[in-house]
């Protein structure tokens, strides 16, 4: 059966790079706006992983995962935070509150690929 993300971007370009790039690695992807769109996609069906951006309207990446993360099964999806946030602070805040993975933006499919491969999703 093959691994599902959730790609959660206010970006539909970003969205649409991240679905081919992860259709191509053989995964099925849904696809959130928002936070509080995501939670309520995990909700329905707990993804194997997470494709997060930080900064979206209504809620951002942080309290998406603080959410996320508090949710029976929340704890095994693997988060990969990816924005354009690439100062050690954020990092720090991202790991910290239960990412996985950390990519900056502008990303490409040798970049996802190699970081998907790093948390055993490949």
């Amino acid at each position: 059966m093959k691994k599902n993300w959730l790609i959660v971007d206010d970006s539909k370009v970003i969205r649409g790079i991240a679905r081919g790039i992860l259709h191509d690695l053989g995964f099925e992807t849904d696809e959130a706006e928002d936070g509080k769109e995501a939670l309520a996609a995990c909700a329905k069906k707990m993804p194997d992983a997470v494709l997060l951006d930080w900064n979206m309207p209504v809620m951002n990446g942080i309290e998406f995962l603080k959410e996320l993360r508090a949710m029976p099964g929340g704890k095994t999806p693997k988060v990969f935070f990816c924005t354009t946030e690439n100062d050690m602070s954020h990092i720090t805040q991202a790991l910290e509150t239960g990412a996985d993975e950390f990519i900056m933006k502008p990303f490409d499919a040798e970049i996802l690929s190699s970081k998907v491969a790093l948390q055993g999703l490949a």
